[in-house]
């Protein structure tokens, strides 16, 4: 059985807010510290969760720490980030709750790894599969990508998020996650231009110097040195602990991952690299002849090398920083620049162009990971914010972030007491009223539509004539002067008139979190936002393909005379419709809290963590929680924690654990106003009853824990003692058997040697006669035996004698045989002797006739005729028998006999050579002039695609028949045939790619001398018509598909619906037709065939990437095409193994 803690057991402190006694802001702090100190670094204030910044890594994010806590319940384990990511997530799976989670902190507090935790931990709980987990990486994948160009290094934190981000992550009805939807606010774009000492620029500038290979950096006219760049600070430039080369290769892989195309990719670091080279533009001021001032560039290298990167003409963007035009009505003014304004216009345009690119990368990453199905999806959200700020220092920037703050606690009273009113309801507890602060007075004082301070701002920014700061200010004075949060030493409120914390040229607001002091200048400059419409216009007439996406109020054909909207009436909209997206899900609240300002973990700065407490309202948020009841739990895991408490619940509760609460409750005698029972859950008011609860319990604990010790030692002693006695008993029994054994050992030996005295004593006797007999019967036989072997001797000499005899006769016989065989030997060699002699006189004789009649017909000349006739027969011979062994007359038949002797082979290489050509002549002169067309164009599809293309093999054999259709014959296509004028090379049907499915519909392919036609199969109606100049490439894969892409000439008419992508199982004939056709005409370039298994193609306005991969397609052997996302088509061709 597996046993559950809860968030009771074994706490340090007190794991949830609301229980803590007494509640006072100084045990507050001090339960946050001693958490802290035992690195329990997450708190409960009941559903909300604290998180403290540790500044390192702990062992509690770990795959086995995300399995205990799959599946629990909230309080059922000690407080962890995970316990609140699971209970929203099973809110979302199982009861179809749509939920947010608000992570909120200042920089430095740990909101960005608070999100990443609740991400993976999403995606770790969450389903399997290939298309689950690919869209779970894209999601997960999108952070660094953000995290590179939003996040900065500050002075409190290294790797600060310096813009909002909210995430709509979206799942199907199985929890399974779809995709998500990516919201930015509020980028601090001001960074790009200027950061305060000790802080950088956003990351991906030092990534790309650092980590971008050489030749990168030399496309992108671009140094490593970050000293010549003006906008790179220096004296922060290498941060302690961050690579910047290894995250670069970081963000690459998951922009990749994410969907971006290389192109794409490319086209970002230009941008990037375009606003490192605008803060190198230095301007220098010039008097004209009128008496103005005017400004002009210094150098001019840097703004030329933007302008090849933007593809921009460097005369307009130069006019651009020089003057400036208004227009109205009908009515153009164009001024001249100063220098202090022509360095406002260059640091706008810097500004405008990253903050643009990075809205921009927001849209695209959220092409690439939203939700490919239309049907209704469940959706957790994720916000990200920046916490309340507070600064020596407050402006514009911190005005509208504590605003956004301002809305954010507002929700969350309101969403706090909406979901305790909703469960007492829903228990049947009755509901009070509970006092607390409404902050709406100090949001009303803020977005307030006629006399707020954003529409004042607003008002002032639209004014016509002066506005300066101090107009601003004065407006303020005199319209909000009476607010009670609203304070300043110029207002018509005499008690501010002699406070010298408040300077002028400030105002203050008190807010929810305390009152905050905000200098008005730059008020007005900021929430104008203004650029210039020249530099807009110069923006929207470069060639690079973003800069046109990321300024279209450039475009003179749309000219809009209206203001753009200010920076404060933006961020109000934006900020108003997040609200409303919050307010329709059930919202989970994360307060991130950094415990000191050095980065250092173990130190605990009490003045620090006290003041984010205030401005975060925890105290208050503690207060909401405890005006009614303290703590519920359901009745079963109540009835389960304190049953022993009570003798009738104790060990078993046989009824319903309602009515078993109930008796325990009265057994205990608690008070009944210290607690309710609701419908599934009982209500605990005070702290106090609770912890009187857990008292009893762990003293009745102890009581078990004592009478289990009691019963298990007597348990113990009793069967230790049962042991001796046992073994006592077996030690006598083998002792006893041991005493035997020894006294019967001594009785059988004494036994065993009188027993072998008495056997010796016989065995002796029974020896001595048996002795006696044996020399008997020994003397008997030895007078036998010289009886015996006298009588041998005698018969043996007798023997020997008769032997002698008989010898003798013998060898006188050998002897007279002898004698005669000598005799007849001698009278035979003899005989012998004389044939042979009259047969060796013979045969000189012999000798001597032949050599006389060799003398007569040879003389000194007879071995040349000799060697001239044996030559002739054998070249006789060879060339006889070369006739009969004659090889095919096939050109390709490389058969031809072997030579028989080695002096011939220079003659039967020449014969083989010589009878070669004359069997290919004979060959060629079979051909027609068709035939010779044939294989010209069969010659010209080898030098295309052999060893290129891996269909080109199985078309060798295939004749190129042309009209496969046979179009001039068919009534069916007589209507086709009378539209084209020409005469018509090849007419198949092919499919054409639709790109937004991968599907293929069929058309008639038809090529003439002067264009490609392609028309319905049905009908017969001319689709399109492309003449052949217009065609610039042709496009192929190196596997064994027949899909082949038409690229047209940029600019032509036919280029106005983009590129064909047709598929054929006549490739190699279409493409080398195609060729041949281009190549024999004078008026126009032959024609470029690309193979590669990826290439570009131009779809109207879009441009995709066609990949071809080897795998196993759907359809059987034949390759098929799928749309992935909307920059990829993917070909699947079966493999070729």
């Amino acid at each position: 059985m597996e046993v559950k803690t809860s968030l009771l057991d074994n706490m340090i402190g007190v794991g949830d807010m609301v229980l803590l006694e007494p509640l006072s802001e100084d045990s507050f702090l001090e339960n946050l510290k001693n958490r802290f100190d035992h690195n329990e670094i997450y708190t409960y204030i009941g559903s909300v969760v604290i998180s403290m910044n540790p500044y390192r890594s702990l062992p509690i994010y770990t795959p086995d720490k995300v399995e205990e806590y799959r599946n629990r319940n909230f309080y059922e384990l000690s407080p962890h980030i995970y316990a609140l990511a699971d209970e929203a997530y099973r809110s979302l799976r199982d009861q179809d709750k749509d939920q947010c989670i608000l992570i909120t902190g200042e920089s430095g507090a740990g909101k960005t790894e608070a999100s990443k935790l609740v991400m993976s931990y999403v995606a770790a709980v969450c389903g399997k599969g290939q298309e689950v987990n690919k869209v779970k990486e894209q999601l997960l994948q999108s952070n660094p990508v953000l995290e590179a160009f939003g996040n900065a290094k500050t002075v409190r934190n290294d790797n600060s998020s310096r813009f909002g981000k909210y995430m709509d992550i979206e799942f199907d009805f199985k929890g399974d996650p779809l995709g998500g939807v990516i919201s930015n606010y509020l980028l601090e774009k001001s960074r790009v231009v200027k950061q305060p000492r000790g802080e950088r620029n956003f990351h991906i500038f030092y990534q790309l110097l650092s980590g971008a290979s050489d030749d990168t950096l030399k496309k992108l006219k671009l140094h490593r040195d970050f000293s010549k760049y003006n906008y790179l600070s220096l004296d922060s430039a290498a941060v302690n602990g961050l690579d910047d080369a290894a995250n670069f290769r970081t963000v690459r892989n998951a922009m990749q991952i994410v969907g971006f195309m290389e192109d794409e990719m490319q086209s970002v670091l230009e941008l990037v690299a375009a606003v490192l080279k605008l803060g190198n533009i230095e301007f220098k001021p010039e008097s004209r002849c009128n008496g103005t001032d005017e400004s002009r560039i210094k150098d001019k290298n840097d703004l030329k090398e933007m302008c090849e990167l933007l593809g921009i003409e460097q005369s307009v963007l130069e006019r651009a920083f020089s003057y400036r035009t208004v227009e109205a009505k009908l009515e153009k003014v164009s001024t001249t620049l100063n220098v202090a304004q022509a360095y406002y216009a260059r640091d706008a345009l810097a500004k405008n162009l990253y903050s643009r690119l990075f809205s921009w990368l927001v849209t695209r990453i959220n092409e690439s990971i939203k939700a490919q199905t239309k049907t209704r999806h469940k959706v957790m959200g994720v916000l990200d914010i920046y916490g309340f700020e507070i600064f020596e220092d407050n402006s514009f920037e911190q005005f509208i972030i504590n605003y956004c703050n301002e809305k954010l606690q507002q929700i969350f009273i309101e969403l706090t007491l909406r979901e305790e009113q909703e469960e007492y309801v829903r228990e049947g507890i009755e509901w009070t009223n509970i006092e607390y602060f409404n902050n709406a007075v100090i949001c009303d004082l803020i977005e307030n539509n006629q006399n707020g301070i954003l529409a004042m701002l607003d008002e002032e920014c639209l004014r016509p004539g002066t506005v300066t700061d101090e107009t601003f200010l004065d407006k303020l004075n005199t319209v909000c002067a009476e607010h009670q949060h609203f304070e300043s030493r110029l207002s018509k409120n005499s008690k501010f008139l002699t406070d010298h914390s408040l300077p002028h040229s400030c105002f203050r607001i008190q807010h929810y979190a305390g009152k905050v002091l905000y200098r008005a200048e730059g008020f007005v400059d900021k929430n104008n936002d203004l650029l210039y419409r020249d530099l807009s216009q110069a923006m929207y007439k470069a060639t690079h393909s973003l800069i046109k996406q990321l300024f279209p109020e450039g475009n003179p054909a749309k000219v809009n005379l209206k203001r753009p909207p200010t920076a404060g009436f933006q961020f109000r909209a934006s900020v108003s419709t997040l609200m409303k997206n919050l307010q329709t899900k059930n919202p989970n609240y994360i307060r991130c809290i950094k415990p000191n300002d050095k980065k250092a973990s173990h130190i605990f700065t009490e003045s620090l963590v006290c003041h984010q407490a205030r401005y975060l309202g925890l105290m208050e948020n503690v207060r909401v929680r405890r005006a009614g009841y303290a703590f519920r739990q359901a009745y079963e895991p109540c009835l389960e924690r304190y049953k022993m408490l009570c003798k009738r619940t104790w060990p078993h509760w046989r009824g319903p654990a309602r009515q078993g609460v109930e008796v325990l409750m009265d057994d205990l005698q608690v008070p009944t106003d210290e607690f309710s029972y609701g419908r599934s859950k009982i209500f605990i008011r005070n702290p106090r009853t609770l912890f009187f609860l857990e008292d009893r319990r762990k003293q009745c604990l102890q009581d078990l824990a004592a009478l289990i010790q009691k019963i298990y030692r007597g348990w113990k002693c009793r069967t230790h003692f049962l042991l001796l006695k046992k073994s006592q008993i077996v030690v006598s029994a083998w002792y006893r058997r041991y005493a035997q054994q020894k006294k019967y050992k001594k009785i059988k030996s004494a036994t065993t040697v009188v027993q072998s005295y008495a056997r010796g004593w016989q065995a002796r006797k029974l020896l001595r006669e048996l002795k006696y007999q044996k020399r008997c019967k020994e003397a008997v036989t030895t007078i036998a035996a010289y009886w015996h072997g006298t009588q041998a001797r005698m018969e043996l000499r007798r023997l020997k004698q008769e032997a002698r005899n008989k010898h003798a006769v013998t060898v006188i016989w050998a002897y007279w045989q002898g004698t005669k065989a000598r005799r007849e030997l001698r009278r035979l060699k003899e005989e012998a002797r004389r044939k042979h002699a009259v047969a060796v006189i013979w045969a000189y004789w012999q000798g001597l006739q032949v050599r006389r009649e060799y003398r007569k017909f040879f003389r000194a000349h007879a071995g040349k005729k000799i060697y001239d006739f044996t030559i002739q027969r054998i070249m006789q011979k060879y060339f006889l028998g070369l006739k009969s062994d004659m090889p095919s007359m096939s050109p390709i038949d490389k058969k031809w006999p072997a030579r028989p002797y080695r002096f011939l082979d220079g003659a039967h290489r020449e014969l083989q050579r010589i009878f070669h050509l004359w069997r290919c002549k004979k060959y060629r002169s079979q051909f027609t002039e068709e035939m010779k067309a044939v294989y010209e164009e069969k010659l010209e599809a080898s030098e295309i695609f052999k060893d290129k293309k891996a269909l080109y093999p199985s078309s060798v054999n295939q004749p190129f028949k042309g009209d496969y259709l046979e179009i001039g014959k068919n009534p069916k296509y007589q209507k086709l045939n009378s539209a084209v004028d020409e005469k018509v090379l090849l007419a198949d049907v092919v499919n054409k790619i639709n790109r937004a499915n991968g599907k293929g519909a069929a058309r008639i392919f038809l090529l003439t001398k002067k264009s490609v036609v392609l028309a319905d199969q049905k009908t017969g109606q001319v689709k399109a018509s492309v003449p052949l100049p217009d065609l610039a490439s042709v496009s192929v894969s190196t596997q064994t598909d027949g899909f082949f892409a038409l690229k047209l000439k940029a600019g032509s008419a036919s280029a106005i619906k983009g590129d064909f992508l047709l598929s054929s199982e006549h490739l190699i004939e279409i493409i080398t037709k195609l060729h041949r056709t281009g190549a024999t005409a004078a008026d126009q370039e032959q024609l470029n065939i690309d193979i590669s298994d990826e290439f570009l193609v131009q779809f109207k306005q879009d441009k995709v990437c066609v990949k071809f991969i080897q795998g196993a397609p759907k359809n059987g052997n034949s390759a098929s095409c799928r749309r992935k996302n909307n920059r990829l088509l993917e070909v699947m061709v079966p493999s070729t193994a």
